[in-house]
């Protein structure tokens, strides 16, 4: 073995792992950046905070399912543990290093002496103290390879000293990595024979059986594989936010988002459906509208990575315990597909759903009003989004918007979401372009979202970071709306408007005062144009959408 720095191992080890970026606030790892700048091809990005360095590694890692990297100083790590809280939710492959107590001066009021390892116990598969720089490659290989098996997440290894100051001390090691484990899937476990032709049986003999994609599809690499069995079998396809891209919007058998961020279509299909497949998704609240949708009690199948995931929310005909590639690719091969003639009729109803939503929401999806409505521009994004184009969309309304209105148009382009933390989507916009420079890379939130981390404009300009980021601009975060309604009993106050309507602000102005591409559009036939423009451009760009604030999502049915 040779003697080196924990910096030099750390460098040599996360090029070993693939990693491209390392996103962090200072001061952490200082001598293992300089390392990487000397000896590999990592570029480190200075974020303005914690949360958005956990965001872009986030986003870095859902857009190329490799590990995202990101780092803070001791005083900073509780910052960073909150903004592992969407991977968390999400399920995604994170790893954050943070610096800590030395324990030469634990107990005497030492500078920024805070215990937070505690704090990552509840967001993390994996948190683990360094404090012998001889342990640097063991445990960063383990932290890796919890990372991405089974059901993937984030993980935290926090160095001694307060900005990780072990790293500049050396020992005999040698930086060994297990290339296997630097992205997800590492490993497909095959399922069993019995269990897939149980699932399938169930599948050939229904009537009325709906397929329900989540995260899982899209972690596996599953989507094709998913839209073949479907085919095959004639099964229409809904799927959760999370697999929003497992099947383009514009496949006679998707029928749209199900659950409280929805698409009335998919809630009425999955309602009607006499049995459910739960593909790579643990049936939660959010894809079942807290459970209405589908009803308890419906006779359902479920594949899954994690058997702990089998049947937790809804009992099973028949459980599936593997890699959803290998599971779906398997069923496709054992049926002959001679039961699709039988669902003729039960596909037509699920594209009945379909056609009244469209109807329904045509004049919205089309309008021509000004102030914009949300509608027209999540429509404009469905047609007019490069093929292979990578789009975030935040939560909240911005959720709500994008799951109902917005379509992929091709299986080549993909879909990621916040899993719940209003501001997450630009941040994480940027690491996803870190991960993907050659693919477009476009960001829908609203102005309550954006003003979170506005000033990561900075970070994305300095850095030469050229997503495309269009802000829904209604002055408000108006899906407080009706909760506030309810509150002031159904007519509020001046005072109560002012707590979620804001001031008028022209974005795309703060964008051009920080050196960004700013683009402000008032008029829908616009859109298109400034977002062909933009893409075009090649550099950080926001595009200012003013909209309506009367605008308000609709509501999820439960059948």
């Amino acid at each position: 073995m040779a003697k080196m720095t924990g910096a030099r191992a750390l460098a040599e080890m996360f090029k070993g792992y693939g990693v491209t970026h390392f996103f962090m606030v200072p001061a952490i790892m200082r001598r293992a950046m300089a390392e990487m700048e000397a000896h590999t091809d990592i570029v480190s990005i200075q974020t303005h905070g914690e949360a958005s360095a956990a965001y872009m590694a986030d986003g870095y890692a859902r857009a190329s399912g490799k590990v995202g990297v990101c780092g803070a100083q001791i005083i900073g790590a509780m910052n960073l543990a909150a903004g592992l809280r969407d991977a968390w939710l999400a399920k995604v492959p994170v790893l954050a290093i943070t610096g800590g107590r030395d324990p030469r001066w634990t107990f005497r009021g030492n500078y920024q002496e805070v215990d937070d390892v505690p704090s990552f116990d509840k967001v993390t598969k994996f948190n683990a103290t360094i404090d012998d720089v001889s342990r640097i490659p063991d445990l960063l290989r383990t932290a890796f390879r919890v990372a991405v098996s089974g059901t993937p997440g984030p993980v935290h290894l926090q160095l001694r000293g307060n900005e990780g100051q072990m790293e500049l001390e050396e020992a005999d090691m040698e930086a060994l990595c297990d290339p296997m484990f630097a992205a997800v899937p590492p490993l497909r476990p095959e399922p069993a024979e019995d269990q897939l032709r149980k699932a399938l049986a169930l599948l050939e003999s229904a009537d009325r059986p709906v397929i329900v994609a989540g995260g899982g599809i899209r972690h596996s690499q599953a989507g094709r594989a998913l839209v073949a069995l479907a085919e095959q079998l004639q099964i229409p396809v809904a799927t959760s936010l999370n697999g929003k891209d497992s099947i383009p919007g514009n496949h006679p058998l998707s029928v749209g988002v199900v659950g409280t961020y929805s698409r009335e279509s998919a809630n009425r299909t999955v309602a009607a459906a006499d049995l459910v497949f739960f593909a790579g998704t643990s049936a939660g609240g959010m894809v079942t509208h807290f459970w209405a949708v589908p009803k308890p009690g419906v006779k359902a199948i479920q594949i899954d990575l994690n058997g702990e995931e089998l049947g937790r929310n809804y009992p099973l005909a028949a459980a599936v315990l593997g890699d959803a590639k290998v599971a779906l690719s398997r069923m496709a091969a054992m049926t002959n597909g001679s039961s699709a003639s039988r669902r003729k009729a039960w596909v037509a109803q699920a594209q009945s759903f379909v056609a009244e939503w469209r109807g329904k929401y045509k004049p919205l999806l089309e309008s021509e009003a000004q102030p914009m409505r949300p509608e027209r521009i999540c429509h404009e994004l469905s047609k007019n989004l490069p093929s292979d184009a990578i789009v975030l969309a935040d939560t909240g309304h911005s959720g709500m918007w994008m799951g109902g209105m917005y379509d992929l148009s091709s299986p080549d382009q993909s879909y990621i979401r916040s899993a719940g933390h209003l501001g997450w989507s630009f941040a994480a916009g940027l690491g996803a372009k870190c991960a993907a420079p050659n693919r477009p890379v476009v960001v829908f939130n609203g102005d309550s979202a954006f003003w979170y981390h506005l000033s990561e404009i900075e970070t994305a300009v300095r850095m030469g970071i050229n997503s495309v980021t269009v802000v829904n601009n209604n002055g408000g975060g108006n899906q407080s709306k009706r909760g506030f309604d309810r509150a002031w009993g159904g007519e509020q106050t001046d005072y109560a408007r002012s707590l979620w309507m804001f001031r008028e602000t022209n974005f795309a102005k703060i964008a051009e005062d920080m050196g960004a591409v700013g683009m402000r559009v008032e008029k829908p036939s616009d859109f298109a144009p400034a977002l062909e423009k933009a893409i075009a451009m090649k550099r950080p760009v926001i595009i200012d959408a003013v909209s309506d604030i009367e605008a308000m999502a609709p509501l999820a049915v439960s059948g």
